[in-house]
């Protein structure tokens, strides 16, 4: 049983690691179970803390809400409009269900959904592409926020199993 655990928590660390770039897959939150998986260990040793497990999932909670608004305030900070926070949104899901580019597009994604949708709002180029950094900055802070809490959530099941 304590092989299966380690193997479950190993699946989802990667999950967790596909879920900081994927924004249907909550990255951290899978990650955490990982940790979770290991209160069901037989042996003391490999059982995490409490208290390190309610820091952590507070850390996790706190930065998958943070995830969500990221891109939008960085469409607001660099001059965006609601329309560009919402074509920012808009081209993320969309970039996730067309992976045209394949891992490029999700990069891509808000960027041109806000660029796009503040053009259709009737902003000029200038005030649309400074949304669309301000997106795609907001996107990629959440994705290095995310990984961070991952690979940290991953040094500590790595180092409770071994």
């Amino acid at each position: 049983m304590d092989v299966v655990l380690i193997i479950l928590g190993i699946v989802f660390l990667l999950l967790g690691v596909v879920g900081c770039i994927a924004p249907i897959i909550p990255g951290p939150p899978i990650a955490f179970l990982s940790l979770l998986g290991l209160l069901f260990h037989s042996s003391e040793d490999v059982i995490p803390e409490t208290s390190m497990l309610i820091w952590l999932g507070v850390i996790v909670i706190a930065v998958t809400v943070l995830d969500y608004f990221l891109p939008i305030w960085g469409t607001k900070k660099f001059g965006g409009t609601d329309a560009g926070k919402r074509g920012s949104i808009i081209g993320l899901i969309l970039a996730f269900i067309f992976p045209i580019l394949g891992p490029l597009t999700i990069l891509v994604g808000p960027f041109a959904g806000a660029i796009v949708g503040e053009l259709i709002s009737g902003q000029d180029n200038q005030t649309a592409f400074k949304s669309g950094i301000g997106s795609f900055l907001g996107f990629v802070g959440g994705v290095v926020l995310k990984l961070g809490v991952v690979v940290y959530v991953g040094v500590k099941f790595i180092g409770l199993v071994w």
